[in-house]
């Protein structure tokens, strides 16, 4: 019986680690749209992806409004942001999740589980 579950135990990750940043969050779109991003995919607007200075590539982070309390989860597929005082860069579909398409800026909590 103990050697069963010793099996079952074999596949689960050991290195995960919870990752939380609060700070601003700032949104792209049509400028760079179709345009390559850092991890060799072209960047659609219209999906729910982010850039992060550190978070691996493929990572599933998400990003809540602190203001208005909406969240997202979006998947990191480039690096950045690189204008202004930003934690992430979210793609304008992000944006309209967490309703800040208008403002531009907002003050979010970005929480991630890294390998």
């Amino acid at each position: 019986m103990a050697l069963g579950v010793s099996v079952l135990l074999i596949g689960i990750p050991t290195t995960v680690s919870a990752y939380e940043q609060v700070g601003n969050a700032c949104w792209y779109g049509p400028r760079l749209h179709g345009r390559i991003t850092a991890n060799g995919e072209r960047f659609n607007q219209n999906k729910l992806t982010a850039a992060h200075q550190s978070l691996p590539f493929g990572t599933k982070a998400r990003v809540t409004n602190l203001d208005n309390k909406k969240s997202v989860r979006v998947t990191i597929n480039d690096r950045g942001p690189h204008v202004g005082n930003c934690a992430i860069d979210v793609s304008r579909a992000a944006a309209r999740r967490l309703g800040m398409t208008e403002s531009g800026i907002v003050r979010v909590k970005i929480e991630a589980a890294t390998k």
